[in-house]
């Protein structure tokens, strides 16, 4: 099995911040993803070069998609990147991890996202988009689509409505599942409708966490409700709440998947590493229960440390464990 991933191709600048006052200064809701011009991103580089930043390759559909690589499953990812330093350590950073880099270069700055991590692990996000906003419907190729099996999806790409319904028309043509993830409560908010209408007749498959949740179906919502709610719509629908664990749905099956405690650093990575043990498990046809232990085994274990990607020293440990729930 083999699996596709599309996103914003981002490079990831981090820094823990001491206090949330620092998002109030620069105008930051906590917890969310904002989209910024490059005079904005001018601002929020000068603050976030005073703290002790870390450099990484990112994106929620990247960071999934190298997860899965990690797993050893076969895998892609199409995005955009400029013609620069963070461009070539982009496309560098998917080589090592052994995806395949379906890559569009352009002459503008790569994409960075900018991240103000607090001291509950809670991560903020001012995020320039520069080179993977140029990805746009015309500009896919039905031959990216080919031998692959899943499609998988970031929400932060679902404000690009005319791009998000030629990729699911070539990833159907090519008969893959679609994956859906998505990736932030204001972009549900955002595109409410267009979500309601593309789920039910193009998506396969679909995470969202708690707050996610909330925007699509009202604030009164349980993660047990919106999962149903979902599954009625897909094949396959899982809600994440976090530290209180995660549901997931297969038509009338229903399990809840807990979350163990353990020391948070950052948050960043969490949901985009928890669909790739999800995913892992769904493509050895396991049941719910172990899909789910699989996602929070790995998204345990990004948390424990900054930025999205697990280290080779906990991959050797994870792996074994894998194999644990499997045998189970």
């Amino acid at each position: 099995m083999k699996v596709l991933g599309m996103g914003n191709a981002l490079v990831d600048v981090l820094a823990r911040i001491a206090d949330d006052k620092l998002l109030e200064t620069l105008n930051l809701p906590k917890g969310s993803m904002q989209l910024i011009d490059e005079k904005r991103f001018a601002e929020l580089s000068d603050e976030i070069q005073k703290l002790n930043a870390e450099v990484v390759s990112g994106g929620s559909a990247a960071n999934t998609i190298v997860g899965l690589a990690c797993l050893d499953i076969k895998t892609g990812f199409i995005g955009r990147i400029g013609k620069d330093t963070f461009g070539k350590r982009y496309r560098d950073d998917l080589l090592k991890y052994g995806v395949a880099p379906l890559l569009s270069e352009v002459d503008e700055t790569s994409g960075v996202a900018t991240t103000f991590i607090s001291q509950d692990g809670e991560r903020t996000f001012g995020t320039y988009l520069g080179a993977a906003a140029l990805l746009h419907a015309n500009e896919l190729d039905k031959q990216q689509f080919e031998g692959y099996d899943y499609f998988y999806i970031e929400g932060y790409l679902v404000q690009s409505y005319d791009l998000i319904r030629q990729a699911i028309y070539m990833a159907k043509e090519a008969g893959l599942k679609v994956i859906l993830d998505f990736a932030s409560y204001n972009v549900v908010e955002e595109s409410k409708d267009f979500l309601l209408e593309i789920i039910p007749s193009q998506v396969d498959i679909v995470f969202a966490n708690e707050e996610e949740a909330k925007s699509l179906y009202g604030k009164d919502v349980t993660p047990e409700e919106a999962v149903s709610r979902l599954a009625e719509m897909v094949e396959v629908a899982i809600v994440k709440a976090g530290a209180n664990g995660s549901w997931a749905q297969r038509g009338k099956e229903k399990v809840f998947i807990p979350a163990r405690e353990v020391d948070c650093v950052d948050t960043t990575g969490a949901g985009d590493l928890y669909a790739s043990g999800f995913m892992y498990g769904l493509i050895h046809d396991l049941s719910l229960e172990k899909c789910g232990l699989i996602g929070a085994l790995l998204a345990e274990n990004v948390i424990q440390v900054i930025g999205p990607k697990i280290t080779e020293q906990q991959w050797a440990a994870i792996k074994p464990k894998i194999q644990e729930i499997i045998a189970d």
